[in-house]
C-alpha cells in the first residue's frame, strides 16, 4: 500500500498580461504545482473564495484591482499567507510598503525575470521560517 501523498501546493497567479502568465504557469506546473490563473485582482478573490491558494504569485499594476489592494484584502482574511509579487514597477521602499506588518514570507521581483528565479521564491515563501 502506497503513503497518501501530500496535494501539490496550489499557486494563484494574478498577471495581466497573458503571455507572461502563461510562461510562468507552465514553469510553475512543470515544478510540480498547481495553479489557477487570472488577470486581475477582482477575478482572483472569486477564485479564491471558489479554491482557496496556498500562495498568491501577483504583479502590481493591474486593471480591476491593483496587486496591494489584493494582497491586502487576501492577507486581511487569512495573515500570514506567502506572498511573491513580480512586477516592472517596484514600490521605492521594496516589500515594506506591501507587507504593512504581516507575518507572512513575501518576494518582490523585478520584471523581466528569470523563470528559475520565479521558482526559487516560490519555494522560499513556502518553506517554513
Amino acid at each position: 500500500m502506497n503513503a497518501p501523498s501530500t496535494p501539490p501546493v496550489h499557486i494563484l497567479l494574478v498577471e495581466d498580461e497573458a503571455v507572461v502568465a502563461m510562461a510562468m504557469e507552465d514553469t510553475l506546473v512543470c515544478a510540480g504545482f498547481r495553479v489557477t490563473v487570472t488577470h486581475n485582482g477582482r477575478d482572483a478573490l472569486e477564485a479564491d473564495a471558489k479554491d482557496r491558494a496556498d500562495l498568491l504569485l501577483t504583479d502590481l499594476r493591474m486593471p480591476i484591482m491593483d496587486g496591494k489592494v489584493l494582497i491586502q484584502r487576501l492577507r486581511g482574511g487569512r495573515p500570514g499567507l506567502p506572498v511573491v509579487v513580480v512586477t516592472g514597477t517596484p514600490p521605492e521602499d521594496g516589500v515594506a510598503s506591501i507587507q504593512r506588518g504581516d507575518p507572512g514570507r513575501m518576494r518582490l521581483l523585478v520584471k523581466p525575470i528569470s523563470m528559475a528565479d520565479l521558482v526559487v521564491a516560490v519555494q522560499w515563501v513556502i518553506e517554513p521560517a
